[in-house]
């Protein structure tokens, strides 16, 4: 007989409630709700993928912070950071959103925030900007600037 896998703690994103989930549901790959709103449960720790479409949604209505790595396919720095804002997505996970946008596919959030090189991070709180990094930074920095707004 199999010992049952221990239970995780996943904060939702839309409501930010926290949820209790049971680890058997995460290792037969079922999506998890929240118990509050419904809204789907990110049991992982990757960045999502935003859209110009998706922005407002999950970046302008996000009850917690929200991280957005502006990036290219062909930008050797934000392929350099792409780990960092990896790490990043375990690492605030249920405290902050972290979200990666494409510009090459979204060129329109691009230009409204006038994002002219990349990478770009832009910290959210409350739907508003509240802070950029523009280019590469270490791992430390982008922690500290998250941090203040958490």
């Amino acid at each position: 007989m199999n010992a049952p896998s221990k239970a995780q703690l996943i904060r939702c994103p839309a409501c930010g409630a926290n949820n209790r989930v049971q680890g058997e549901l995460l290792n037969q790959k079922l999506a998890p709700v929240c118990g509050r709103c419904k809204a789907p449960l990110v049991a992982g720790s990757q960045p999502i993928a935003v859209t110009d479409a998706s922005f407002p949604e999950m970046v302008e209505a996000s009850p917690l912070p929200v991280l957005v790595d502006f990036w290219a396919a062909w930008c050797g720095p934000c392929r350099l950071i792409a780990p960092v804002i990896d790490q990043l997505a375990a690492e605030f996970a249920g405290r902050a959103r972290i979200v990666k946008l494409n510009i090459d596919e979204n060129p329109r959030t691009a230009t409204r925030f006038g994002v002219s090189s990349i990478p770009t991070l832009l910290i959210f709180k409350d739907g508003r900007e509240v802070d950029r990094i523009v280019g590469a930074q270490p791992k430390q920095e982008i922690i500290r600037r998250l941090q203040r707004t958490i």
